[in-house]
């Protein structure tokens, strides 16, 4: 899902660290509004859209998004973006949506059908018009043509055209979410439906147009620094693999950016791999077939909203993020406690979890680097946490979970453990039918291939990352 580099990915990344060095000092917050301008100035000959307008309209709308706003809300087009900049710095909650569509984006993509092509050689057989049964395929002008009011997107002309000359032309956002949760409307603008969406940011990561925005908890961030909270940081181990840096300066760059104290999220993980290795033997003794874990948000949203039947197997150990929040609010109760993780469903959790205040992504927190002129590799070296055992800096990794645990039960039980490596729809008719036959008694599943390291909120190659923690574990 992440790794993959597209100039939507770059522009967003640009407009999170341009926000985050204008904000960084108070009394900048009407330069703002120059933020299109400067990106889109007078004469820029390269624009994406029909013109350098439109253009500076879209950075605008996707900007509002990371100020935290919802762009379907907007009531006034012509409100200014440091008007916007002044409701965040007063807002007290955060929404519960996290995810926004910017409209105006979003609507180059046709409704999902298939198209023939110039290909096509208008040959006698015609097997596309006869594996038809909808009569939605006619010759005209020595082609075929297929009318798609008729058309119900059954694939059977593209699988019968011996020059395959039909091709498949999908929505990629809704083509990636392996629930359903995100539609077009009538004015051909996608919406999500959050009583289906399970936060895994696939939309956010297939949208070419970048039209579907997570917002960000950024500016609510330099807020808590502005008034001298206390503000501490509490790192997801996948950040291990994200900069080419040893884990403790990157530790060391998060206090540098104006953290009080940085705690690995790590620590409760320890915490996790405890209490799910006891739940495991305990169910395990009542004769349960088999237990998933809980520690991926997406999975358990997944459950709850689509797969009911399996509720009843998924573990009631909480997630190493909830875990460390209770550690950390225990020591600073009144400091404002940020998650810094790779993926969207960790900012629904933060969004829900009573001891977590504001969630940052791997490239939010990036950005801020840039905006602060924070060379990861020159920051100073944070000790790690000797007391953290080596599986809990693990758990980002595909089978990291399931391997913690195997260890702490150390063959006090038998253990036979299925790998359920992302979320999509093949993935979700296959824990359907654990219910009825499961190979394997520990399910670990991971919403992102790879796991937490492919999230929509990481900035390394997952491959790359992936190595990178494994060189730490085995440290």
């Amino acid at each position: 899902m992440a790794g993959t580099t597209n100039n939507a990915t770059l522009l967003r990344r640009e407009l999170l660290t341009r926000l985050a060095r204008l904000l960084r000092e108070s009394g900048q917050e009407r330069d703002v509004d120059r933020i299109p301008i400067k990106m889109r100035p007078k004469g820029y000959g390269q624009v994406s859209r029909c013109c350098i307008y439109k253009d500076r309209a879209m950075l605008r709308y996707k900007l509002m998004a990371l100020l935290g706003f919802n762009i379907e809300e907007e009531s006034d087009e012509l409100t200014p973006l440091s008007e916007y900049v002044r409701r965040a710095f007063q807002r007290g909650t955060l929404s519960s949506k996290p995810l926004t569509v910017v409209d105006m984006a979003c609507s180059a993509c046709v409704k999902t059908n298939y198209v023939v092509t110039n290909i096509c050689q208008g040959c006698v057989g015609r097997p596309c018009v006869f594996s038809c049964n909808k009569g939605a395929i006619e010759f005209r002008d020595g082609r075929a043509r297929i009318d798609h009011d008729k058309c119900v997107n059954c694939g059977l002309c593209q699988k019968n055209c011996p020059f395959h000359a039909i091709v498949y032309v999908p929505v990629p956002c809704e083509e990636s979410c392996p629930v359903g949760a995100i539609s077009k409307d009538a004015n051909g603008v996608e919406h999500i439906d959050y009583a289906k969406c399970i936060y895994c940011g696939r939309c956010v990561s297939a949208c070419p147009f970048g039209a579907v925005m997570e917002k960000s908890h950024l500016v609510d961030l330099i807020r808590a620094f502005r008034k001298g909270r206390q503000v501490v940081a509490m790192v997801a181990p996948a950040i291990a693999g994200q900069f080419k840096a040893p884990f403790g300066q990157i530790l060391g760059a998060i206090r540098q950016a104006g953290f009080h104290d940085v705690i690995e999220v790590a620590k409760g993980a320890d915490r996790t791999t405890e209490n799910e290795a006891a739940e495991f033997a305990e169910r395990m003794g009542e004769g349960q077939p088999f237990m998933t874990t809980s520690c991926c948000p997406s999975f358990t949203t997944t459950v709850y909203k689509h797969i009911p039947e399996l509720a009843k197997y998924v573990s009631h150990t909480k997630t190493p993020m909830a875990y460390t929040a209770e550690i950390a609010r225990r020591i600073y109760p009144d400091a404002v406690l940020v998650f810094i993780g790779p993926c969207l469903a960790k900012r629904h959790e933060a969004y829900v979890d009573p001891n977590t205040d504001y969630m940052l992504s791997f490239e939010e927190l990036s950005a801020l680097f840039d905006a602060w002129e924070i060379t990861v590799e020159a920051s100073e070296t944070v000790e790690i946490d000797p007391e953290i055992h080596s599986t809990s800096r693990g758990y980002p990794v595909s089978g990291g979970v399931a391997g913690a645990i195997i260890q702490k039960l150390n063959g006090a039980v038998p253990i036979v453990p299925v790998a359920v490596n992302g979320i999509n729809k093949a993935s979700i008719r296959e824990m359907k039918g654990f219910v009825k036959a499961c190979p394997g008694n520990m399910i670990e599943v991971m919403a992102c291939e790879g796991g937490c390291v492919n999230g929509c909120g990481v900035i390394n190659n997952p491959k790359i990352a992936t190595r990178l923690i494994g060189d730490l574990v085995r440290k």
